[in-house]
């Protein structure tokens, strides 16, 4: 009869746990955020053929972090930079133009895409949208979403499973549950305008690696190193027209990547620190 309630009671459970992940549950804490964190990083360093870490020039990583990484972490909007155990990396890989990040504050940029930027608030836009990801907690909501009835089922039922490493290993597959939803990337880019605007960045600098890329033609063709993010990402003209309708609404002017007298732009710092060195 014990067993039949305990059975009865997961059923139960795991029927409620579907019905949240259909309204945007999360079953992780910020705790286990920063766990899952730590094991995603373990699992990208051990796999140096596919995620082979920049070691190069160390004042190039330093000059990203301190000026422009930290700087738009000690934005008042980022709210869970004492919470999360924010880090940056950069990837080795000049053929990916690309960035992602983990739960619990893990940042990776690609070297692709760091040469392949003018100024440092374009990839300072990179990097707030970063963060804003991981600060809007979207890899665990779809992580939620893809396993929440299978974490539950386990813990309902008395397993003792090692699921968060099974979700690890499965999510390295291509990180092809990393790859966010059309409305996770356009909160992300929300919030990065809004992380900025108390930087010294244009707020506007999400958009200038979309208006680059368009203009490079890279878009239609998705060749050149582009491919990997078009797979993942949502249309980038989409993205340009509604952050610059986001800057109209705050009364903020409009730039581009190409302004050369913008002062908020910091193309030369960037060209001489960053892509001259990297």
């Amino acid at each position: 009869m014990e067993k039949y309630i305990t059975k009865k009671y997961a059923s139960i459970l795991i029927l409620l746990i579907v019905v949240a992940c259909g309204t945007g549950i999360n079953l992780f804490s910020d705790q286990e955020e920063v766990k899952l964190g730590i094991q995603f990083d373990g699992e990208i360093r051990s796999k140096p053929d596919e995620f082979p870490i920049y070691n190069k020039n160390p004042q190039v990583k330093e000059y990203i972090r301190t000026r422009i990484y930290d700087h738009v972490l000690e934005s008042p909007e980022v709210k869970k930079n004492v919470v999360y155990s924010y880090q940056m990396e950069i990837i080795d890989n000049d053929s990916t133009l690309n960035a992602f990040a983990v739960p619990g504050g893990y940042i990776y940029l690609y070297t692709g895409l760091i040469k392949y930027l003018d100024s440092e608030a374009a990839l300072a836009g990179v990097i707030a949208h970063e963060i804003a990801h991981i600060e809007r907690r979207h890899a665990t909501q779809r992580i939620t979403n893809a396993y929440g009835l299978q974490l539950l089922a386990n813990l309902a039922l008395g397993n003792n499973p090692s699921q968060v490493s099974i979700i690890v290993a499965n999510l390295f597959s291509g990180l092809t549950l990393l790859a966010n939803s059309r409305s996770a990337e356009d909160e992300s880019d929300k919030y990065a305008v809004l992380y900025l605007s108390s930087t010294r960045y244009y707020p506007g600098g999400v958009k200038f690696f979309f208006e680059k890329l368009r203009d490079d033609g890279k878009i239609s063709s998705g060749g050149g190193g582009i491919a990997t993010f078009l797979s993942t990402h949502p249309d980038p003209i989409d993205r340009i027209n509604t952050t610059e309708q986001r800057l109209r609404e705050q009364g903020l002017p409009i730039r581009t990547y190409t302004d050369v007298e913008e002062p908020t732009i910091f193309r030369e710092e960037y060209i001489r620190n960053i892509k001259d060195r990297i």
